[in-house]
């Protein structure tokens, strides 16, 4: 089942809320996840990201979490951000949504060396092993790629400009 793009917005924009709107729940730092360029200019790169939805096989949640607190070990080794995490509290029908903004820079070999020996180090599956391994946790995934964050401003901008450029005859 595909779930609206506007839950997984939704629940990134969350993220960023501050703990003072969040009433009766501890205060949880954020991610440290450097912040995603700003697209100024109607013909600038926009940052993408990408929006994982998960529903997890009965009983398999916490294996689920594990995995990605692992993978999340390996990324911390070769210097990369953790995998921002949204957990289902109430409404829909998804129980974890993962955030992922693209990465504009590729690990360097240095950084790729040490995520493999924490992989071996955690005796963690990789490539087409770690799929199979996965999926034993997921009942239903859907994936998607955004752009992101870009204000309203920023893609009505783009949209005039492609307009100008096309004129209608």
């Amino acid at each position: 089942m595909k779930l609206p793009l506007s839950i997984a917005l939704a629940a990134a924009c969350l993220a960023s809320m501050p703990a003072a709107f969040a009433k009766d729940k501890p205060a949880v730092p954020a991610p440290a996840v450097a912040p995603a360029p700003a697209a100024t200019a109607s013909n600038e790169v926009w940052p993408e990201a990408y929006f994982e939805i998960f529903k997890l096989a009965p009983g398999k949640q916490e294996a689920f979490i594990r995995r990605i607190a692992r993978a999340d070990e390996v990324s911390k080794a070769g210097e990369q951000p953790p995998i921002q995490m949204f957990v289902h509290e109430d409404g829909a029908d998804w129980d974890v949504l993962l955030y992922k903004p693209a990465r504009t820079v590729k690990p360097t070999a240095a950084q790729e060396a040490a995520m493999a020996v924490k992989r071996k180090e955690l005796g963690m599956e990789s490539g087409p092993a770690y799929f199979i391994a996965i999926r034993e946790t997921i009942a239903s995934h859907t994936d998607t790629k955004t752009y992101g964050p870009i204000t309203a401003a920023q893609w009505l901008a783009r949209l005039d400009q492609w307009r100008a450029e096309h004129p209608r005859k």
